[in-house]
């Protein structure tokens, strides 16, 4: 009996301990912030197979990493929500699909608040260092590289990715020769690095990478009220519609990050990426 006694009271003494003791040591977990990259808009966003001090793991794809402007704003959020970074890669035409379903809490891709696409989320202020404004990139070898002008252009064959803006403001160039939209911008760089199209229409700090990374690419830049009307606020985060909370935290740290400190953000992304290049 006593023996009995002994081991009810044992027992008693360890149920106690576990309750006293449970969450002792247990802290709450960490926010998760999931965003969607595609991984092929330099200097926004590009991929890396190493890791750096810079760039992040793609959590859907193994031994393959993330760097570029917008994921340098997407760490910023997540700092200040205290937040651990989760990158995903996915196709440009599968990154408001996935936001949609669940997939991810965000889009940082270089992505513009297009009509069309404020039907379909909610869009941060722009968190681009200056004004996005649309330029040409041509070929060195073109005889369209001596161009001023969107009038210039007639006769020129262009590409451009699939369902962008990159491809419907070849219709402002008179004359020009829209030829099949391609898959990605990467595609759309090989194009016209190769000669298969005399150009590609680029966002212009984007252009301006390609420009210092390929000798036979050329920069066209217009005159003022000489280029593209293009119809939209600039480069913003993406996020669900009824996600007010996470909308207006991105708001707040791309209000308190100064224009300087962007520039400065992406003049070190662009000498990353021109030192991959060299």
């Amino acid at each position: 009996m006593k023996k009995y006694i002994l081991l009810l009271v044992l027992a008693v003494c360890a149920c106690v301990f576990a309750y006293v003791n449970s969450g002792k040591d247990e802290t709450p977990a960490k926010p998760v912030l999931r965003i969607g990259v595609e991984c092929d808009y330099a200097p926004n966003n590009w991929e890396e197979k190493r890791p750096s001090a810079f760039n992040l793991p793609l959590s859907n794809q193994e031994g393959a990493y993330a760097d570029g402007y917008d994921l340098q704003i997407a760490k910023l959020v997540a700092d200040d929500m205290g937040a651990t970074l989760e990158v995903r890669k996915i196709a440009w035409n599968d990154l408001l699909p996935a936001l949609q379903r669940g997939e991810i809490d965000a889009i940082f891709s270089g992505m513009l608040d297009t009509e069309e696409r404020r039907r379909q989320a909610a869009f941060s202020d722009p968190y681009e260092v200056t004004a996005t404004e649309y330029s040409v990139v041509v070929n060195t070898s073109s005889p369209y590289a001596n161009a001023k002008k969107l009038t210039d252009f007639s006769g020129a064959k262009f590409t451009g990715q699939k369902g962008t803006k990159l491809y419907s403001s070849i219709g402002q160039m008179p004359g020009a020769i829209a030829m099949p939209a391609v898959d990605n911008v990467s595609e759309m760089l090989d194009a016209v690095t190769s000669g298969k199209v005399d150009g590609i229409v680029i966002n212009l700090d984007t252009g301006r990478s390609y420009e210092a990374t390929h000798s036979n690419l050329k920069l066209i830049r217009f005159p003022e009220n000489e280029g593209f009307v293009i119809g939209f606020s600039g480069i913003c985060a993406g996020v669900r519609k009824n996600d007010t909370e996470l909308l207006n935290r991105i708001n707040m740290v791309i209000e308190r990050t100064t224009k300087n400190e962007r520039q400065k953000i992406m003049d070190a992304t662009v000498s990353r990426l021109l030192k991959n290049a060299s």
